[in-house]
């Protein structure tokens, strides 16, 4: 069984996480150009290695950022978004 460590509720299968897309930092609304926001909706990078990943814990309702390998596919840390010293 495969497990991922949620950041509140500890090691649990995976049958309860729901994958949310590439972490990426988003440009300003406000002060963006129309260009840096439609490359923010739409391009992403889909190159192997390190990647910082948006994941849900469904029972809890925890959104959450795991760093993951994606040639492996082997989990190196998870934390809350905004507290990546955690964990």
């Amino acid at each position: 069984m495969k497990l991922l460590d949620c950041p509140i509720n500890g090691i649990r299968p995976m049958s309860e996480f729901t994958y949310g897309g590439e972490y990426r930092d988003m440009p300003d609304p406000d002060t963006c150009t129309d260009k840096e926001w439609a490359a923010y909706v739409h391009y992403r990078n889909g190159a192997p290695g390190l990647k910082k990943e948006w994941w849900y814990h469904g029972p809890s309702g925890t959104w959450f950022i795991a760093e993951r390998d994606t040639i492996t596919d082997k989990i190196s840390r998870t934390y809350i978004a905004g507290q990546e010293e955690a964990k």
